[in-house]
């Protein structure tokens, strides 16, 4: 088994080089106080006056200048080009969950490529953070408190089959695939539980509701 570059018992904030909203990065590190970089991601770090703790990525966006202000010892270049930075920096960090910034809005081609990571390593509890909304992988069970009225919104990156409870339509009974039905749209009536076959399916809550998405995915410390 590889071992990650890092390996934390506290939550990831994880900046990409992509859109940031003015309060993001500071809304994920007040609950996730740890700071990784992917690739240009690094330039927003340090602009806000912080040095992550590693840069993770082939640094094809890494300015010289932001380079030259972070310890050698923190950077961890990975020349593949098969894979993102998001891809690359998420497969090497263990840690209860990461928050990540700065991977939506700008570009729908990274967009899509942030929301197939998030599927393709479903096993590490992550959240994408925009400007309205969050969005990550749906675990076998989940149980998130919502706010009845809350739209929730249920896409499938892969074939996948469920039940839930607290949603105003139910997804029961329904084959949810990419080419096939998804489930958008939908609203809370309060707590929505969901309990699926296989992995593959995202949800995308509003942005108010991170801290209830966050105790719900993460792993809880003894």
């Amino acid at each position: 088994m590889r071992t990650p570059i890092v390996d934390e018992i506290d939550p990831i904030t994880l900046v990409g080089g992509g859109e940031l909203g003015p309060d993001d990065l500071k809304l994920a590190l007040e609950r996730a106080p740890v700071l990784v970089a992917a690739d240009g991601g690094a330039g927003a770090a340090v602009r806000a006056g912080h040095i992550p703790v590693a840069v993770i990525g082939d640094f094809d966006s890494l300015s010289a200048q932001t380079r030259a202000q972070i310890p050698k010892d923190r950077l961890f270049p990975i020349k593949e080009q098969t894979s993102t930075d998001f891809d690359k920096a998420l497969r090497n960090i263990a840690a209860p969950i990461v928050l990540a910034v700065g991977f939506l809005g700008a570009r729908v081609d990274h967009q899509l490529g942030a929301l197939n990571t998030l599927v393709r390593h479903a096993d590490r509890p992550c959240i994408l953070i925009g400007a309205q909304e969050v969005i990550f992988h749906v675990p076998p069970r989940l149980l998130v408190s919502l706010v009845p009225g809350d739209i929730v919104s249920l896409f499938p990156m892969a074939r996948v089959c469920g039940r839930s409870v607290g949603l105003e339509w139910p997804i029961d009974g329904l084959v949810l695939e990419p080419g096939g039905r998804i489930a958008t749209s939908n609203r809370a009536l309060g707590d929505v539980g969901l309990k699926m076959d296989g992995a593959g399916l995202l949800m995308i809550a509003p942005r108010r509701a991170l801290d209830a998405v966050m105790r719900a995915i993460a792993p809880v410390r003894a």
